[in-house]
């Protein structure tokens, strides 16, 4: 089976605000195309314009090949780790980390997609051995509000909804203050607290919590003094609590927190990944499957963490696409106890809700293992046209 086409398929859904931190407002969909009439379907979690850039782009010399002309006469009986470095070698002086190699994971994710189809088998059976009967998700919120009051209450409501609808787990957005603060409010570290003591109320010790606070504190002293209060809270982690690159900061706090620390959503490549766990010493590897490099690089960062006695929970918050390949991922790996599931139910990105029309289906809390051919996933082609943007 050979790929004789790329295409890009730019998505925005209608009423986009750019001051707000959720990137299920737009989309980058790949469809690789063979000769077999297979189609293969990936995504990938950045500025879309930007990814079709990099797999558009035309190559120019040996070091600044294109990712599309590179994947054009591919066949796919190569192995996904000779293809996966060919791409990365032949873009290597645009790219090695960042959006580059978002792109990469869009079409890897497309190529394994292609890989299940042709074999007639779910990817998860291609991509190692079956480590559990079902993938357990967790609903990752996020709340609304003008006034503190108003987006404390919002998020208590969504976390009692997450639970009524079957969650065994959720991860609460808690961000107030810091860089990627959009509520419009700027509250001390104290209202945070009030927040995840507020959801922790509300549901009880037997419901699994987490916490994103989205990089909000400027350093280790600060942001101890906060989670130091919440040892009696039962947090399964707390995510991004520092900027991403602050690597000694993130060793201290796995040294000193009362809770596991993770991160990773915005890592590419398994190089990233090396630094991440062995300087930054984080205790839960959050590889975006999209950005990472796809599948194919996934798989690598999750045997990287078992070999360090870390836990994989992979970071997804697109569609249904993105959701089915981190439950392959998560079918095979043992040490993978959730997937991020960005509920439809509880999202307001109609593009969220609308773009995949059979997507896995969560039952009783947990999601049975894919058994359709490939992501075993199709998308839904008036939604495909009508967030088209380009």
């Amino acid at each position: 089976m050979t790929i004789t086409d790329i295409e890009c398929h730019i998505l925005l859904v209608p009423d986009v605000r750019s001051d707000v931190t959720s990137s299920a407002q737009d989309n980058i969909v790949v469809r690789v195309l063979t000769d077999e009439g297979l189609v293969g379907i990936g995504e990938t979690d950045v500025n879309p314009w930007v990814a079709r850039a990099a797999i558009e782009s035309p190559s120019t010399h040996t070091m600044g090949l294109g990712l599309k002309e590179m994947l054009v006469g591919q066949s796919l009986d190569e192995s996904p780790e000779k293809i996966w470095e060919k791409l990365y070698t032949g873009s290597a002086m645009n790219g090695r980390r960042g959006a580059v190699i978002c792109a990469i994971g869009a079409l890897d994710m497309a190529m394994w997609d292609l890989r299940g189809k042709a074999a007639g088998k779910p990817c998860w059976q291609l991509l190692g051995t079956k480590a559990k009967d079902v993938i357990v998700p967790y609903a990752s919120l996020q709340p609304n509000g003008n006034s503190f009051e108003e987006y404390r209450d919002s998020l208590v409501e969504w976390v009692l909804r997450a639970r009524s609808l079957g969650f065994k787990a959720a991860k609460l957005e808690v961000t107030l203050t810091g860089p990627y603060n959009h509520s419009g409010l700027n509250e001390p570290d104290q209202r945070t607290t009030e927040v995840v003591e507020a959801c922790r109320t509300a549901v009880g010790d037997d419901f699994v919590l987490m916490v994103d606070v989205q990089y909000a504190w400027s350093d280790v002293d600060r942001a101890l003094r906060t989670l130091q209060t919440w040892k009696d809270l039962n947090l399964f982690f707390i995510e991004t609590p520092l900027q991403i690159d602050n690597l000694k900061g993130y060793a201290q706090l796995h040294r000193e927190a009362p809770m596991p620390i993770a991160a990773g959503e915005w890592q590419t490549t398994r190089f990233e990944f090396e630094d991440l766990m062995d300087v930054g010493q984080v205790d839960v590897a959050q590889p975006d499957i999209g950005r990472v490099g796809g599948l194919t690089e996934a798989r690598r960062v999750c045997q990287m963490a078992l070999e360090r006695e870390r836990i994989i929970v992979p970071h997804c918050w697109k569609t249904g696409i993105g959701i089915a390949a981190s439950a392959h991922l998560a079918s095979v790996t043992d040490h993978c106890p959730y997937i991020e599931f960005l509920p439809a139910e509880l999202c307001d990105s109609d593009l969220r809700k609308e773009l995949v029309v059979d997507e896995l289906e969560m039952i009783n809390g947990e999601i049975p293992l894919p058994q359709k051919p490939g992501l075993g996933i199709e998308l839904n082609e008036e939604a495909l046209v009508r967030f088209r943007v380009d």
